[in-house]
């Protein structure tokens, strides 16, 4: 496989400073290296070049550094369509969740042209599903689930076209624990797939993947978006949301295990990775754990 690693080292979408650093170490955790090992061509297309907090002024409370974050995401989603129509395979490296807009929207973009069905694995503590009228906030990370299905601010649904990139019904939340109000009831409303923390302890993370794969079975492409605060602090404490209770290491090994063992996965993110919170760059180095998992490292 051939594989493109792309940076966007942006943290205009959350709430504390430091995940623009994410992708500088998941490089130096030597995510290229190791993907090599096991046998991919990779290419590291660098980063996409981002303004910084200082170099800009909120504008609107509600939709925080929303011009910034729409220009970067704009650009990743052309980046990322161009490595889809290429037969490639696209490694995005965050940064914040915001950054899921523009890869969703490449995706989305090269799946309308081709006449393919994109579903999204989305991993995380947190829904992201509020809009610029239910955030707590004004952090447009916790709205880029809710763009993608085509609610909230104009400006972020329609990165990349003016159309829906999914449908509810091909999306499936995994690891969920902490939820505002209106997410709660904008997943029932919506019909999204979520397979909460409480599922997992009672069911077992295999049996959830299994559930999970099935739903997207009609998905031609399947992109995993993995915020690393879906896994327990414990595990990655350097993360930009922690919230306790969450995937333990081996639950988190064998998401990415199944996936590669089912062929269906043709795009990833990996976000959320904050080196300013972390130890000794241990969760950085988990997040290329899980990479490997995800191309093939197997235990034996």
């Amino acid at each position: 496989m051939k594989i493109h690693i792309l940076g966007v080292p942006m943290d205009l979408g959350a709430g504390r400073r430091g995940v623009d650093m994410g992708p500088s170490a998941i490089r130096i955790a030597g995510v290229a290296d190791k993907l090599a090992h096991l046998g991919h061509t990779v290419v590291d297309d660098g980063d996409i070049l981002v303004k910084s907090p200082e170099q800009q002024r909120i504008r609107n409370e509600k939709l925080k550094y929303l011009p910034e974050i729409v220009r970067a995401c704009t650009l990743l989603s052309g980046k990322v369509e161009k490595i889809m129509s290429a037969g490639e395979f696209p490694l995005v490296l965050g940064g914040d969740h915001s950054i899921a807009i523009g890869t969703i929207a490449g995706l989305a973009q090269f799946c309308r042209r081709h006449k393919k069905r994109l579903g999204v694995l989305w991993i995380d503590a947190h829904g992201d599903l509020n809009t610029h009228e239910t955030t707590p906030s004004g952090n447009i990370h916790g709205m880029p689930m809710a763009a993608s299905i085509g609610f909230g601010a104009i400006e972020l649904t329609s990165v990349g076209g003016d159309f829906k990139k999914l449908d509810p019904k091909d999306v499936v939340l995994i690891g969920t624990r902490d939820l505002d109000d209106g997410e709660r009831k904008f997943i029932r409303q919506a019909g999204i797939n979520t397979f909460t923390m409480e599922e997992i302890d009672k069911h077992g993370i295999s049996a959830v993947m299994g559930r999970a794969l099935r739903k997207l079975r009609s998905c031609d492409c399947l992109h995993v978006s993995f915020d690393l605060d879906g896994v327990d602090p414990q595990v990655a404490p350097g993360v930009g949301t922690p919230v306790r209770g969450g995937l333990n290491y081996r639950e988190a090994h064998l998401i990415m295990e199944t996936l590669n063992e089912s062929g269906k996965m043709t795009s990833l993110e990996i976000v959320e990775v904050n080196p300013i919170l972390d130890n000794r760059n241990q969760s950085a180095e988990f997040a290329v754990e899980l990479i490997q998992s995800g191309f093939g490292k197997k235990i034996l």
